[in-house]
C-alpha cells in the first residue's frame, strides 16, 4: 500500500537513513538492472556522452591551469606554494623520504595500469562476480584521466618546484599532478565499487584506505618536490571528474526504458502500447524558428514521409506563444500526431495543450538542454531523434502540475525549482546559449555559488513539515541532465510520483560529498546510499504526490528550464500518465 509519510531516500554518514515503504509503482531505480545507460542508448549513447563532456573536463582543468600560472600567480593561496613546498623539504628524513617513495610509487603510471588490468581481470573472472560494466567503468576512468592528462600538459607550461627533487623529473609539465589523478581514478574508482557493489561491515574499512590513498600520493608528491600544491589539487579533480563523468554514462542512465522483451512486466501505463506505424492521420509539426532553420525544417519533413506521415503541417511558434496555441489549434483540426521542434520550453508548452487528450507527442530536441528527450532516451540529434522516435512506441509519462504566487498553474515535463538552478537559468544569456550550448549554463553556475541560502518548509502529502536551509530545491518527474548525469536518480516520468531533492552542500567537503552521493546508484528497492559527512545534510531526495514548498524570502523559481517570476511558494502535484509520448522501440 502507498504511503502517507515521505520517503527520505538520502542522507549523510551518521544518521539513520529512513525511508518509508517503496510507493506503488515505483519498480525501478538508477543502478537497478535495466536501467543503465546500455540498456536505454547502448555503448555508442554513452561513449558520445563521455566523449562530450570530457571535453568541458579537458577545457575546464587547462582553464584552471592558465589561471593558476596567470592571474592568480601572485594572489594567496597560489603565491604561499613555494612556502609549503620548502616546509615540507625542511622535515625531511630518511624514514619519510621512504614512506614518500612507496605512495608516490602507488601512483606510477606502471602500478596504475598493472592495478588497472589485475582490478578488470577480477571483476570480470572471478566466480559469482562477472562484472563487465564496472570492469569497463574502471578501465575507461583511468583511461579518460591519462588522455585529459596529455591535454592539459599540452596546454599549460609549469615548472616543478625550484627545491632538491627525490625523484627524477619527467618532460610532463608540473601541473598537474599525473600520479595524483592517476591514483585518483583507479583507488577511488575501486572505492566506488566496493562501497555500492560489495556487501557486509568490512566494505567500508576497505574503502577508506582506498579514498586515502590519492590523498597519500598528492602529499608524497610534495614531500618528493615534484608538484605545487595546486598540482595535485589538480590531479585529484581530475581524477574525480573523470570517474563522475564515466560513472554517469555506464553505471546509470535515463529512465524511461526501451519496450520490455517478451514476458516481462510492462511499465505503469505501457499495456496496449503499438508502434506507431504509417500515420493514417493527420500530422502537426509544432517548430521553434529560433532554433529550427529552414534545412532543418526539411529535414524533419523527408523523415516524417519516410514513416508514412505525409502532407505534415508545419506551424511555427512564436514569442508571445510559445507553442501551446498552436497545439491547441492542431489537435482542434484533428491532428493525430503532434511533433515539436524544438527546446524544453516549446515541448512544455505543447504538452500543456496535449495534456489529457492521448494525443502522441514525438519530440525533436532542437534546443540547449533537450532533457524530456534524454530522458526518453532518444538521440540528440534531430532527425535520428524524430526516427527513433516514429519507429518506437506511445507510451502515457507523467506530468507535474505547479503553481505558486505570482505563477499561476502550469504543467512541466522534467524539472521545476528554486535557488541555484532558477539563478544560474536567469543569468544566462541567450548569446551565452546560442554559442556554447549547455555549458553556458556551468559557467552561469559558478557566478551564481555565493548566493545566500534560503530557509523553507517543506510538506509533503499531508506528513508533518520539514524545516530546512537549501542552495536548491528541485522538483523533478525525470531525473537525468545534460552529459548523462542522473540529478535525481530515483525520479521516472512514468512510476505516478514526483521526486524532491534538496541540495545544501556548505564548503568544499560538502560539495564533494554531494558530488560523491550524485555519483552513486541506489540499489534498486532500498534507500539511498548515504553522503559522507557529519550531522549536516548535502543532499536529501523525497518522494512524493502533493508538495507544498514555502520559502522565508522570495527566491529565484524556473520551469522547465525556463525562468519564472521570484516568489515565496511553490505547491506540486504529480498527474500521472498525463501525457502521451513517442518512446524508441528496443535497440534504437
Amino acid at each position: 500500500m502507498p504511503t502517507d509519510i515521505p520517503e527520505r531516500r538520502e542522507t549523510r554518514t551518521g544518521e539513520p537513513a529512513m525511508a518509508a515503504p517503496a510507493p506503488a509503482g515505483r519498480t525501478g531505480t538508477a543502478g537497478a538492472p535495466g536501467r543503465t545507460a546500455g540498456s536505454v542508448g547502448g555503448g555508442a549513447r554513452a561513449a558520445g556522452i563521455i566523449a562530450a563532456t570530457a571535453v568541458c573536463q579537458a577545457g575546464l582543468m587547462v582553464g584552471l591551469g592558465l589561471l593558476v600560472t596567470g592571474p592568480a600567480a601572485r594572489v594567496w593561496p597560489v603565491s604561499s606554494e613555494d612556502a609549503v613546498i620548502d616546509a615540507l623539504v625542511r622535515v625531511r628524513t630518511g624514514t619519510l623520504d621512504t614512506l614518500s617513495f612507496v605512495v608516490s610509487e602507488a601512483g606510477n603510471t606502471g602500478t596504475v595500469v598493472i592495478g588497472t588490468l589485475i582490478s578488470c581481470l577480477v571483476l570480470l573472472l572471478v566466480p559469482r562476480l562477472p562484472r563487465w560494466r564496472d570492469a569497463i567503468f574502471l578501465a575507461v576512468a583511468v583511461s579518460l584521466q591519462s588522455l585529459v592528462f596529455l591535454v592539459i600538459t599540452e596546454g599549460v607550461d609549469r615548472n616543478r618546484p625550484d627545491v632538491d627533487r627525490l625523484d627524477a623529473s619527467p618532460p610532463t609539465s608540473s601541473y598537474t599532478s599525473g600520479h595524483t589523478g592517476a591514483a585518483t581514478a583507479l583507488y577511488a574508482g575501486l572505492a566506488v565499487l566496493v562501497l555500492h557493489r560489495a556487501k557486509g561491515p568490512w566494505r567500508r574499512a576497505l574503502a577508506i584506505p582506498l579514498l586515502l590513498l590519492p590523498l597519500l600520493v598528492a602529499v608524497g608528491r610534495m614531500y618528493r618536490g615534484m608538484h605545487h600544491p595546486t598540482d595535485v589539487a589538480g590531479g585529484l579533480l581530475n581524477g574525480g571528474l573523470s570517474l563522475l563523468i564515466v560513472g554517469r554514462a555506464l553505471l546509470t542512465g535515463p529512465h524511461v526504458p526501451a519496450p520490455l522483451p517478451s514476458g516481462a512486466t510492462a511499465l505503469p501505463g505501457a499495456a496496449g502500447a503499438v508502434p506507431t506505424g504509417p500515420a493514417s492521420g493527420r500530422t502537426a509539426v509544432v517548430l521553434n524558428p529560433t532554433v529550427t532553420d529552414g534545412p532543418a525544417r526539411e529535414a524533419v519533413r523527408r523523415v516524417l514521409e519516410r514513416h508514412g506521415h505525409h502532407g505534415a503541417e508545419f506551424v511555427e511558434t512564436t514569442a508571445d506563444d510559445p507553442g501551446e496555441g498552436q497545439t491547441r489549434g492542431a489537435v482542434r483540426d484533428g491532428a493525430t500526431l503532434v511533433v515539436v521542434c524544438g527546446g524544453d520550453g516549446t515541448v512544455r508548452a505543447a504538452a500543456e495543450a496535449l495534456a489529457g487528450t492521448g494525443i502522441p507527442l514525438a519530440v525533436v530536441p532542437c534546443g540547449t538542454g533537450n532533457l524530456l528527450a534524454r530522458n526518453l532516451g532518444l538521440p540528440v540529434e534531430p532527425e535520428k531523434a524524430l526516427a527513433a522516435a516514429l519507429r518506437g512506441t506511445p507510451h502515457p509519462i507523467d506530468l507535474g502540475r505547479i503553481e505558486g504566487d505570482g505563477l499561476p498553474p502550469a504543467h512541466f515535463t522534467v524539472m521545476s525549482g528554486a535557488g541555484l538552478d532558477a539563478a544560474m537559468l536567469e543569468s544566462t544569456s541567450d548569446r551565452a546559449k546560442a554559442r556554447w550550448g549547455w555549458p553556458a549554463y556551468v559557467v552561469a553556475g559558478l557566478r551564481e555559488l555565493r548566493a545566500p541560502r534560503m530557509r523553507l518548509t517543506v510538506g509533503l502529502d499531508g506528513a508533518p513539515p520539514l524545516r530546512r536551509d537549501a542552495r536548491m530545491v528541485l522538483i523533478a518527474n525525470a531525473g537525468t541532465v545534460q552529459g548523462g548525469a542522473a540529478l535525481v536518480p530515483a525520479a521516472r516520468p512514468d512510476d505516478g510520483l514526483l521526486d524532491l531533492m534538496i541540495l545544501d552542500p556548505r564548503g568544499p567537503g560538502g560539495w564533494l560529498s554531494a558530488v560523491g552521493s550524485l555519483l552513486r546508484p541506489r540499489p534498486a528497492g532500498g534507500p539511498a546510499p548515504g553522503a559522507d559527512g557529519g550531522a549536516h545534510r548535502s543532499v536529501e531526495y523525497f518522494t512524493f504526490r502533493h508538495a507544498d514548498l514555502r520559502f522565508d524570502a522570495p527566491q529565484p523559481r524556473e520551469l522547465d528550464g525556463d525562468p519564472v517570476a521570484a516568489g515565496r511558494r511553490l505547491t506540486a502535484e504529480v498527474r500521472p500518465g498525463a501525457l502521451t509520448v513517442l518512446v524508441p522501440g528496443r535497440g534504437e
